[in-house]
């Protein structure tokens, strides 16, 4: 009988202490743990850079990173002679040699080069898009596509050639441009060989091996080669000025960027007869007109003082002499 008794005093004096010691070990294993997830943030990217501040997980990586800031380029493309600081980026640009596109989409059988690529492009077939454009009403995906987007708007063009200071709204448009200093021409033709800065000039010229019909404008029948030159062409009919000058809030068709070197001032093409300046190389080669007297086609069709140095068909073009021609 004594013995239940003095179990039962033991279990209420020991279960306690026991129970004391169980939250006590508790404790310190969630210290444990909370000091190993502490230690493991601080040694989680540890490796900076002292350039840019640029932290990595690894020791490899900074090592990777920092071939950037040395301005070496240790892999070479052996088609083109392009160099390039890391081993992915000559990868990336071999394709453009070779065509291979191993990334493509299921809905629309596009190809990429890059999945980071084919997944912006998967962005295009999804019907949400919840991002608008306030000034034309435009609709996109993506807050960053709406952000380059806006640049046709504003006319902000932040990135500038270094060779004869033009400048552009995105980086990919610099990149292009830069083909024209640099002679570069990594798209070539399969069939005849001919080499092409822009992939899009490829894609028009390969229409001429395989002879597919260019698009026409309903408006007029003139024929492109792209859509983006039709859709161009077509704010001629329809009247459409979606670029806006945040200055004088005047609408153009395109030219933006040239009229607001106008507020800024900005004259870089200079007449070497006489020294006079302009905007816009067409305004200089129109001056240099009055200085050689060369004769040029007007469109009458549109009575607008735009002059062309070739006659083109699809417009009622009639030839003058630019000293003698009075506008009606």
């Amino acid at each position: 009988q004594e013995e239940p008794e003095l179990l039962q005093i033991k279990q209420e004096q020991e279960e306690p202490e026991h129970q004391q010691f169980k939250e006590e070990e508790k404790q310190l294993y969630i210290s444990q743990d909370e000091e190993h997830f502490v230690l493991k943030q601080e040694t989680d990217d540890i490796y900076s850079c002292k350039i840019c501040d640029k932290t990595f997980s690894r020791n490899c990586f900074l090592t990777t990173h920092m071939v950037t800031h040395t301005g070496k380029k240790p892999f070479t493309c052996s088609t083109c002679g392009k160099g390039y600081n890391q081993k992915s980026g000559l990868m990336y640009h071999m394709k453009t040699h070779t065509g291979e596109k191993p990334f493509t989409c299921v809905t629309c059988g596009k190809g990429h080069r890059q999945k980071s690529a084919l997944k912006s492009h998967m962005r295009s077939h999804s019907v949400e898009k919840p991002c608008s454009c306030l000034t034309c009403g435009k609709d996109f995906n993506g807050k960053t596509v709406l952000k380059n987007h806006m640049k046709i708007h504003t006319g902000e063009k932040p990135f500038s050639c270094t060779s004869c200071e033009k400048s552009f709204a995105n980086k990919q448009s610099l990149v292009v441009h830069m083909r024209i200093h640099t002679g570069e021409k990594p798209f070539s033709c399969m069939t005849c060989g001919r080499g092409f800065s822009q992939k899009g000039n490829l894609v028009s010229h390969m229409k001429g091996h395989t002879g597919e019909e260019p698009l026409s404008c309903t408006a007029c029948g003139k024929r492109f080669l792209t859509k983006s030159c039709l859709n161009i062409h077509m704010r001629i009919h329809t009247g459409e000025k979606p670029f806006s000058c945040t200055t004088c809030e005047k609408r153009f068709k395109g030219g933006l960027a040239t009229h607001i070197k106008g507020h800024m001032g900005q004259r870089p093409f200079s007449c070497k007869t006489c020294g006079k300046c302009f905007s816009q190389s067409s305004l200089l080669t129109n001056h240099m007109t009055t200085h050689t007297a060369e004769k040029h086609f007007l469109c009458h069709l549109f009575k607008t003082d735009a002059y062309y140095y070739q006659k083109n068909t699809s417009h009622n073009i009639r030839k003058l002499e630019t000293q003698t021609h009075e506008f009606t």
